[in-house]
């Protein structure tokens, strides 16, 4: 965010006219110093740490056990999985890197209890992958009961390229967006996790146009994952609709209800939901897929989806509202995210509120916009929601992997909230961010001591 010394003035007095952060440095005692540069509205960075040099940690989950937090996450340019200690925000301790198959996807991962659940995926080539040679897929499971020392359980294959998400609220079964032989496409895959020494396949959906043989559908689709499931309901983002599935016949779900959005949106139309049945409403968002490359603009596809869907009636889901788009601060060398670099626009938002240890949605719902960083956004009123909180990571000083090609810039990918409040933020470069919201209220400009 700094670009020269009389944009840092201009940045500083800018951030104190609006209530926005410029944070200078603020090193914490005993642990990883927080990188300079970022820039917030009503956040502050209150932890960091740099996962022993593994830049580009991605999907996590965390868990609480005899009284320590322990979080976990996938990695998007090294081969395995991270645990970090974050007893105390400021001051992660790293404590473990498990080993992965080598050439493989092992970005998505999830917990609960004392099981894990780790993805496995042929490595796309323009991400580090390399086609010529061997890679793994499927899924492993774990036992956590020792939370730093995992032990491999199983492992459950496709046949195919692997399992891309994994949705897992505890009991008796997981689902899977999973490539399958015969299927084009990842499909909704429920695995029965009940014996995880041998878990098997329960029940599987998937749309018309997926199976080989069918017509081809106007647009590709595919599952992105994870179905999250609130009793007998799964609700889905499956690239081109919201779908919502009766599975109270495991073996056979059966779909309820979908609402189509794609056109008009675009890049990912539907990449998940965050569905708040009590509310009888659904967040659903897309993600941004230009700008990894110079070849591709940033912005040039379609408006991607991130909007509240009245899902009160299974049968009819609805539009209700589109949040509103984020936009730099004051001062910014830019006048629009499109023009900073890299993807901008959703991907990820906080989702794994059924883990005991993690917030449960409320009204305040946090979401990933790449190089716009984390986003808070008041959804108290759903046909209105509005941005309220912001935090972007500075721009990276040190590449850990080729993407985006063109342009070192931060790319915020993952978001989890823990019941203490703590947001955990993984980027494509940097190590793990810890924040925090500091609602109406404005820190003030500081310098890191010599």
């Amino acid at each position: 965010m700094v670009c020269s010394k009389g944009y840092r003035v201009r940045g500083i007095v800018a951030a104190l006219a609006i209530g926005v952060s410029l944070w200078i440095g603020a090193p914490a005692a005993g642990a990883d110093p927080i990188p300079a540069g970022w820039t917030a509205n009503q956040m502050k960075a209150v932890g960091y740490s740099a996962l022993d040099g593994r830049g580009g940690a991605f999907k996590m989950a965390i868990r609480q056990v005899n009284g320590r937090w322990y979080l976990y996450m996938g990695h998007l340019w090294h081969r395995g999985w991270s645990i970090v200690d974050v007893t105390d925000p400021a001051n992660p301790k790293y404590l473990k890197f498990v080993p992965g198959p080598e050439n493989t996807w092992t970005i998505q991962m999830e917990v609960h209890g004392n099981l894990a659940i780790t993805a496995l995926q042929a490595f796309q080539p323009a991400w580090g992958g390399d086609p010529t040679k061997p890679f793994d897929e499927g899924v492993i499971l774990w036992d956590i009961s020792d939370p730093v020392n995992p032990k491999q359980l199983s492992h459950w294959k496709t046949g195919s390229t692997g399992v891309h998400r994994i949705g897992y609220p505890g009991g008796k079964y997981a689902n899977l967006a999973a490539n399958m032989p015969g299927y084009k496409g990842q499909i909704l895959v429920f695995l029965d996790v009940s014996d995880p020494a041998n878990p098997k396949e329960a029940g599987r959906w998937w749309m018309p146009g997926q199976k080989e043989g069918d017509p081809a559908p106007p647009l590709p689709i595919s599952f992105h994952g994870p179905a999250v499931i609130d009793g007998n309901y799964a609700y889905l983002g499956y690239s081109v609709a919201v779908a919502i599935l009766d599975i109270s016949d495991i073996s056979k779900p059966k779909l309820v209800g979908q609402l189509p959005l794609a056109p008009p949106f675009g890049g990912l139309p539907v990449h998940d939901v965050l569905p708040m049945p009590e509310r009888g409403i659904l967040y659903a968002h897309g993600e941004a897929v230009s700008g990894d490359n110079p070849n591709v603009a940033p912005c040039s596809h379609p408006l991607e989806l991130s909007a509240m869907i009245d899902i009160k009636d299974k049968a009819k889901p609805r539009l209700m509202s589109i949040l509103p788009r984020p936009e730099p601060p004051k001062g910014a060398p830019f006048t629009d995210f499109c023009d900073k670099g890299g993807r901008f626009g959703p991907h990820n938002v906080s989702l794994e509120y059924h883990l005991p240890d993690v917030a449960k949605q409320g009204p305040l719902m946090w979401v990933t916009y790449f190089n716009a960083g984390v986003r808070g956004f008041d959804i108290n009123e759903p046909r209105a929601p509005k941005e309220v909180a912001w935090f972007v990571p500075p721009t990276p000083t040190t590449r850990h992997g080729p993407v985006p090609s063109h342009k070192l810039v931060t790319q915020t990918e993952d978001v989890l909230v823990d019941t203490r409040g703590n947001i955990y933020l993984t980027d494509k470069q940097w190590g793990l961010w810890i924040v925090r919201h500091t609602p109406a209220t404005a820190a003030p400009v500081k310098k890191a001591s010599n």
